[in-house]
């Protein structure tokens, strides 16, 4: 009994739990309309597209829990894409690209720490403004054109090697880009749930004033929650490049809403200081298939944006009156 009130109490588990009966259920009627659905090989293609949005909405989920946005996201996954392309292309190996890729993509997140927690500057604008000025990094690096072939600069045998590890191997039986997202996922979780840092996010975003009186660095507390987004797209920039083998100034466009969706249909509040890293992976599943299934079945791309935004505006708005209602009660209390 006591187990079960203490599984009660923690919040998000329910959202989550939920999320993960819609990733079910969503699952199960497109199958019934295409049986494609259930082959071996879309559910294994599903679970690799599925990586992408998983690790941008972790990255998104941990800066909407400290009560901010990132609008970045996008644009830092290009950087990351571009960089490590152009350089390969021009010879560079393997290992020294994604270094200079991986520096110039937290350099991003540093200064979007910076900018809203020590400066205070409106999430919103701030990185907005390093989402044009990342993105404006990715046409640049290769003067405003796409890269070629990776292989064409560190060979065939090199490019392959990367495509591989991002993308196109498999570890038993699963493609790397799902294990890669599920690990950096579990790592993401155990900084949430069992670390300091974890609780000093979650205070920020429930009130920062309270989390300040408290003790909390503010300033740091959002700087990592920004390096760890701008970590999760740099990968996801990696992993594009792998499955195209070259590098595209347009990696990433619409990423930050990809993410957002993501944690909010899996509990994530976008007001801040709710929501478990459980959800996200559910609601990362939740998008995947419904993009995966609407495009099975023939849905046009309107349809299928239709649809995806007012799931994403309801389970927001569900947030909302769920608050409302909360607190409601305590002040009946």
């Amino acid at each position: 009994m006591k187990n079960k009130r203490k599984w009660a109490s923690i919040r998000g588990l329910r959202t989550a739990l939920l999320a993960f009966v819609a990733w079910g259920v969503l699952m199960v009627v497109f199958g019934m309309i295409d049986s494609n659905v259930f082959k071996p090989n879309n559910i294994l293609n599903l679970l690799r597209s599925m990586s992408k949005y998983l690790l941008v909405g972790v990255g998104q989920s941990i800066i909407l829990i400290t009560g901010n946005i990132d609008l970045s996201i996008g644009s830092i996954v290009a950087m990351s894409a571009m960089i490590s392309c152009t350089l390969m292309t021009n010879g560079v190996s393997v290992i020294v690209a994604i270094l200079v890729a991986f520096l110039a993509c937290m350099a991003i997140g540093v200064i979007n720490g910076v900018l809203v927690g020590k400066f205070k500057v409106p999430p919103f604008i701030a990185t907005l403004g390093t989402m044009f000025a990342g993105r404006g990094i990715a046409y640049m690096v290769n003067n405003n054109r796409n890269t070629g072939a990776i292989a064409s600069g560190i060979g065939k045998e090199a490019g392959a090697s990367f495509q591989n590890f991002f993308y196109y191997g498999k570890t038993f039986g699963i493609y790397n880009a799902f294990w890669i997202a599920v690990v950096i996922f579990l790592i993401a979780f155990f900084i949430m749930s069992k670390t300091r840092t974890g609780r000093h996010i979650y205070a920020i975003g429930s009130n920062v004033d309270a989390a300040k009186l408290s003790g909390v660095n503010v300033f740091m507390t959002t700087s990592k929650a920004y390096l760890i987004s701008a970590f999760c797209s740099f990968v996801v920039g990696l992993i594009l490049a792998a499955q195209a083998s070259m590098g595209n100034m347009e990696a990433g466009n619409t990423y930050e809403m990809y993410a957002v969706a993501a944690g909010v249909i899996g509990g994530i509040s976008p007001l801040g200081g709710t929501g478990l890293l459980l959800g996200t992976f559910a609601g990362a599943g939740v998008w995947q298939m419904l993009e995966n299934g609407l495009g099975i079945i023939g849905a046009p791309v309107g349809i299928q944006r239709l649809v995806i935004g007012v799931i994403v505006t309801a389970a927001v708005l569900m947030d909302i009156l769920f608050r409302q209602g909360s607190r409601s009660k305590k002040a009946k209390g």
